[in-house]
């Protein structure tokens, strides 16, 4: 238990043979329940999880999947169990030992206090990430962080991909378990859901762990291409259920003219250039029409993004003064 509320930590397992026995030898001593969610391994990780049950019969459970459904999949699978049984807080560790389990105690403490509903931890907190992570790994996961943030709608976040997380158990009866993203795009997907339920994300800086045999499933160079598609129709969704369906805001105004006039603008200009090298002048009004739409699309964008992150930390204000 940590600080009088049961733990349960959920660990996605795939192929995971060489460092499975690792992350639960190592699991801290306040977890009561490490849920391993095989999905379909064709190593021995079965084999081995099953043994580590027979040791530590009272802490270890195994559940197998019988069709492979990507890492979302699993942890949504171990979220349910979870949920389930009643466990007050409920941590995801992944199978490959690249999570510090001394960071545990610090992801669950805001929760557990209620300081927050979901923690996350942030391997870019300090420079240290820079020489550890692998150079396009880290700026891949920079720019999916970013593009996170504005889809989420949580600026304050940073390292959306780390899938070192904790949750309270509102949260995982609140959410739509069977409808959470499936493959690697999960933790993007789910801070997606949590905004539109206006719950309290917070950051908390973790040790970046690399080099110990894990292997990475994710290619950045085709993902952030799949991403980008996902993201966008993340915060589309958002923007509709949040801010249209739930409660009407006039940031959807702004962004609708944003995103309208900045390509209509670009386009534009680009065939007012393209005359003026083939045919020579343009009309200056044709110019200042470009301009006009591009700078007041941009204003636009902008006033968006202002009011949305001003949305959100409008709401954590009040829930936080709501619970003191």
């Amino acid at each position: 238990m940590f600080d009088g509320k049961t733990v349960c930590v959920v660990v996605p397992a795939y192929n995971e043979e060489k460092l499975i026995q690792r992350v639960v030898e190592t699991m801290h001593e306040c977890v009561d329940r490490i849920v391993i969610v095989d999905d379909c391994s064709t190593d021995e990780t079965v084999f081995i999880v099953k043994e580590l049950r027979e040791r530590d019969a009272d802490r270890v459970v195994l559940i197998e999947h019988e069709q492979n459904q990507g890492v979302g999949g699993a942890i949504a699978t171990g979220y349910k169990f979870a949920r389930d049984h009643g466990f007050d807080l409920t941590a995801v560790m992944a199978g490959d030992a690249q999570m510090d389990p001394d960071d545990l105690p610090a992801l669950l403490a805001p929760v557990a206090s209620g300081e927050a509903d979901y923690s996350k931890g942030n391997r870019l907190f300090t420079g240290e990430a820079w020489k550890k992570i692998p150079h396009i790994r880290y700026l891949g996961n920079s720019a999916l962080s970013f593009m996170t943030k504005i889809a989420s709608g949580y600026w304050h976040v940073a390292d959306s991909q780390t899938g070192y997380t904790v949750c309270s158990l509102r949260v995982l009866k609140t959410l739509d378990l069977d409808s959470i993203y499936k493959r690697y795009g999960m933790p993007n997907d789910i801070l997606v859901r949590l905004n539109l339920y206006d719950f309290v994300v917070v950051d908390v800086p973790i040790n970046p762990v690399y080099d110990i045999g894990e292997k990475s499933g994710i290619c950045y160079h085709k993902s952030l291409f799949t991403f980008s598609f996902l993201l966008a129709r993340l915060f589309l969704w958002r923007m509709f259920q949040k801010y249209v369906i739930r409660d009407f805001h006039p940031l959807v105004f702004f962004y609708m003219m944003g995103f309208s006039f900045v390509p209509v603008g670009v386009v534009w200009g680009l065939y007012l250039f393209y005359l003026r090298i083939t045919h020579g002048p343009v009309a200056p009004t044709s110019s200042l029409l470009a301009a006009f739409l591009i700078i007041t699309g941009m204003q636009s964008l902008f006033f968006g993004m202002w009011m949305d992150m001003q949305h959100v930390r409008d709401t954590h204000n009040l829930r936080r003064m709501k619970d003191q």
